[in-house]
């Protein structure tokens, strides 16, 4: 008998789906309630951190360059208070074969498709992962099917996503586009059904420990470039892979890597609703805002595996935010003052990372994580004119009167540029009182409490007390 194609049907069938599509049965690590094995189902990859160097340099991923930004140092110790402005480093993933850091994710996540003979794999994304998924395929001869959620219903798509389309279809992957809202999940899960190819979400361990490699190599190159780890590492923040996965490789550098403060930084697009049909344009980022940072963070297994592997604030120690229109003009000063032209998302961690350094002494060093490619649609000039069409106004100002959604205020001078915490302690209320919601319990077991400390960063006192508050 022919199995229903209803959405109640299909999405009731989610976990049988990921079993089959990823090799993995989440069941075995879960407690019954809220905590669940974390650290055995990062360990199911079976991969230590060197055979995934190995596996990575088969298909000329990692060992990318680390760079100085001198001549943005110097801008930035110009405006700092005298003795501040630490040594900023740019860690130029887009070397990568795809132009992103994702590559390390699809790297190790292809591998494994192609050892347990999968035809094909399957990712919904609309951004860097999945060329760098298609790129991984093409590598490895596997098919591949993209899923992207590219317009809204007039049919109007964001140059950026229809650009990262263009380069999943160059490297031979086929692409589905659909408009915003709820069908791609329910899409994703009908087309991994039919075709029974692997499922290479950016949230299976696969996805997260791919980029351990990126955290371990700038402890390493940082302490032969400078002998001694960096102060801090600046991250863009979108589902909470990235940060996840160097923060881990950090750890298993060791040396101190565990102390390395690691910094999330999204673009503010505060009052933008991700799934809105009409809000979907009004943005000029697809990705690393807190349209996703800040709802992976407070609940991650909103993904489409049933327990993401990515979980940033397990590891995150601060988190900054600025506007849309500063993160334009750092990735101006990124090709004016360094001769590098990159893309916009990781230039969200540069924006924050120019702010930070003016904080911090001149003999610190801060790291920017990533960069990513740039190409057609990414370009500034296309991202304001969409803007444009759209009816956003584009000024010259202070950022910090930037309201999402109505206008894109670019910084009258490099001093305007200001990053702006958010309060990690609400993030982890929020998500403690998520866990409890979802998972419908109302009295956390001993082991739960243990478990939400730690996916915190926190103390169980500080979970018990946010227990307490929302009883």
């Amino acid at each position: 008998m022919d199995r229903s194609m209803s959405y109640e049907a299909v999405m009731a069938r989610n976990n049988e789906i990921m079993r089959k599509s990823i090799g993995i049965d989440f069941e075995q690590f879960e407690s019954g309630s809220i905590a669940f094995d974390f650290e055995r189902m990062m360990e199911e990859t079976g991969y230590c951190l060197e055979e995934m160097i190995a596996i990575q340099s088969e298909t000329g991923v990692g060992n990318t360059p680390l760079l100085e930004l001198k001549n943005m140092t110097a801008l930035a110790r110009k405006y700092a208070p005298a003795g501040k402005g630490a040594r900023i480093f740019l860690k130029d993933e887009a070397a990568n074969p795809s132009g992103s850091f994702k590559a390390r994710r699809a790297a190790i996540s292809l591998y494994h498709a192609q050892k347990l003979g999968y035809k094909g794999v399957m990712a919904a994304t609309s951004g860097n992962y999945g060329a760098a998924v298609a790129s991984q395929a093409a590598m490895r001869g596997l098919k591949c099917l993209i899923l992207q959620e590219c317009y809204d219903s007039q049919g109007k798509g964001q140059p950026e996503i229809i650009e990262k389309a263009r380069k999943c279809e160059a490297y031979g992957a086929e692409v589905l586009q659909t408009s915003v809202g709820p069908e791609l999940f329910y899409l994703f899960l009908i087309h991994l059904e039919k075709t029974g190819f692997f499922n290479a979400s950016l949230y299976t361990p696969f996805g997260i420990a791919g980029v351990e490699t990126l955290g371990y190599e700038i402890a390493d190159q940082m302490v032969q470039r400078t002998g001694r780890l960096p102060d801090a590492v600046v991250t863009t923040n979108a589902g909470g892979g990235n940060l996840t996965g160097t923060a881990r490789g950090f750890i298993k550098y060791g040396k101190g890597g565990d102390k390395v403060p690691m910094i999330g930084a999204s673009v503010n697009l505060k009052g933008l609703h991700m799934a809105s049909d009409t809000q979907f344009n009004r943005k000029s980022f697809t990705t690393g805002h807190s349209g996703f940072g800040i709802p992976f963070s407070t609940w991650p297994d909103r993904s489409d595996v049933p327990r993401s592997a990515g979980r940033p604030l397990r590891y995150m120690d601060r988190y900054l935010i600025v506007n849309q229109g500063e993160v334009f003009y750092a990735t101006e000063m990124l090709a004016q003052l360094e001769g590098l032209e990159r893309g916009p998302a990781g230039n969200v961690a540069l924006a924050v990372a120019f702010s930070l350094a003016q904080e911090m002494d001149a003999d610190q060093t801060l790291v920017v994580q990533e960069t990513e490619y740039t190409g057609a649609g990414k370009h500034i000039q296309p991202q304001l004119t969409f803007a444009k069409d759209n009816g956003i106004d584009i000024l010259i100002g202070d950022p910090k009167e930037e309201i999402s959604g109505k206008n894109i205020i670019l910084p009258k001078d490099p001093s305007m540029i200001k990053a702006v915490d958010l309060d990690l302690d609400r993030l982890k209320a929020m998500y403690i009182k998520n866990c409890m919601t979802h998972r419908q319990v109302s009295n956390p077991t001993p082991q739960d409490i243990q478990f939400l400390a730690e996916d915190t960063k926190s103390t169980e006192a500080f979970v018990k007390s946010v227990i307490e508050k929302n009883r």
